[in-house]
């Protein structure tokens, strides 16, 4: 599928350039250390609000639930979680303009009461309260972060990835094209934690094999262009 829009092709000239800078070809670096932090910065693209309300959805956010959203940027994630779900949200983001607007637009917003933003390393967060995650990160943050994730969150939460998914360990139980209001096309993907990925026996009764399992339209298996 033809991918659109500026802000993917933005994403994609930052992946490259940060490759170059790291001097390590793409497959070498797919086969690095999971716990291996990456050493740049995530370069700041907004994801649309109709892609923050579908990840919202995918998720299936509730009052219940507590939202952290690692790489918040503006905080629209967290915003839109308290503001439209009633949700308890938090965001981390290391850029300190970043969390200065988060925290404007959750005050313009009048969620500022359900909505916590905190300047700090999602490495070192601890966001072991959260039983909805989201991220819009680079795949080398994505599996560098799945062994926090694994560790932190308890078992029935939902992650969910804007356009970057999380090989090879992790299999996404929906894996969703999404197109925005301007025609961008963009890749939603969303896990649950179950008993295998905290390295627990599954519950007596419950299916083996679907930890990989998927719902929902079978992927296109046509290249992407």
């Amino acid at each position: 599928m033809k991918r659109s829009g500026m802000w993917f092709g933005l994403w994609m000239c930052a992946l490259a350039l940060a490759w170059l800078v790291q001097g390590t070809p793409v497959r070498a670096a797919e086969e690095a250390a999971e716990t291996e932090q990456p050493k740049h910065l995530v370069p700041y693209v907004p994801t649309p609000y109709d892609v923050v309300e579908e990840m919202l959805k995918m998720a299936d956010t509730k009052s219940t639930d507590v939202v952290f959203d690692l790489g918040c940027g503006d905080g629209r994630i967290c915003v839109t979680a308290a503001k439209k779900y009633g949700a308890r949200a938090y965001g981390v983001d290391i850029n300190p303009e970043r969390v200065k607007e988060a925290r404007e637009l959750a005050k313009k917003e009048g969620v500022e009461n359900k909505v916590t933003i905190t300047q700090g390393d999602v490495f070192k967060t601890d966001f072991s309260s959260a039983t909805v995650v989201t991220m819009y990160l680079l795949p080398e943050y994505n599996r560098a972060l799945r062994p926090s994730l694994e560790k932190q969150l308890k078992v029935g939460s939902r992650v969910v990835s804007h356009d970057f998914d999380m090989p090879p360990v992790w299999k996404a139980v929906i894996e969703k094209e999404f197109t925005d209001k301007d025609g961008g096309q963009h890749t939603l993907y969303l896990w649950k934690i179950t008993p295998e990925m905290k390295g627990k026996e599954p519950a007596a009764g419950a299916k083996k094999g679907t930890r990989g399992g998927r719902t929902g339209k079978k992927k296109s298996t046509a290249p992407k262009q």
